[in-house]
């Protein structure tokens, strides 16, 4: 393995020098979409959450996607810039991976930092994985929208929460134990930069093959997609209103919208 020095650090491995640069474009991505969704756009807030934690998993590829599919492109908008079903279906693939993913990172690092053999590692992050998503991202954060009792948010959050995270798996697991079982044995140690290269890796890899099945869940009314604060509450809402909320007819919704903003200005102002 050939071994770079740059600014007097080094030498370093090649793999290691390109983690950093995709660190140093990770930190500008995550800064530019906790910025811009907690002060310009009126996602709802488990989505913010879930935007950024994506972001810190893949970086500017996140950020791009995130301007592309809910970034608010003009005041009263983001209620029609979302309704496209391929739009929902990505802001439901981001709370997926954004729950199941961390789940599993988490557990992977601990494994890998107690030597567990792989196959045990693979066990245990599916089982923290799924627990994580389901009871935490799912259930917990969305409760209100299963009509606010948690057990029936899990009741109704487990069928799809398991379909995603399978189809997640899919994706994630054979890039892990390829990329970790190679050549460069470093991977698996958690305190080492390609160890969190090949996490990004396959939660890339996860999320495409997410997609299609959190898609056609959205489609048939089993999951939510994106949201808007302003037409469905900061607070309960269903996924019958957000439903109808994506299927509006965009321009009543634009009327709507600037309406509201103005109406919530002239009371700012007095």
């Amino acid at each position: 393995m050939s071994n770079i020095t740059i600014f007097g650090w080094g030498p370093l491995p090649w793999n290691d020098v390109i983690m950093l640069v995709w660190l140093a474009l990770t930190a500008v991505s995550v800064a530019y979409v906790t910025w811009d969704s907690f002060t310009n756009n009126p996602e709802l807030k488990v989505m913010k959450w879930g935007w950024i934690l994506v972001t810190l998993y893949l970086g500017p590829v996140s950020a791009v996607l995130y301007v592309l599919s809910c970034k608010e492109p003009a005041p009263g908008t983001h209620e029609e810039f979302i309704q496209p079903l391929w739009k929902q279906a990505v802001g439901s693939t981001i709370h997926c991976v954004a729950g199941d993913a961390t789940g599993i990172i988490i557990a992977a690092a601990i494994t890998a930092a107690l030597g567990l053999p792989m196959w045990i590692d693979l066990i245990v992050e599916y089982v923290f994985g799924f627990a994580f998503g389901l009871l935490i991202f799912q259930s917990l954060f969305m409760k209100d929208m299963m009509g606010g009792s948690y057990l029936q948010a899990i009741r109704h959050s487990l069928l799809p929460e398991w379909l995603s995270m399978n189809f997640m798996m899919a994706g994630m697991f054979p890039p892990m134990v390829r990329l970790m079982m190679g050549r460069d044995m470093r991977a698996m140690e958690p305190n080492e930069l390609v160890f969190w290269g090949v996490m990004s890796i396959a939660v890339a890899v996860g999320y495409v093959t997410a997609y299609p099945v959190n898609a056609w869940l959205v489609k048939v009314g089993l999951k939510h997609g994106m949201g808007t604060e302003r037409a469905l509450g900061k607070g309960g809402h269903s996924l019958e209103a957000e439903k109808k909320l994506w299927t509006v007819p965009a321009q009543p919704m634009l009327a709507h919208n600037m309406a509201a903003i103005a109406t919530d200005t002239g009371q700012q102002d007095r």
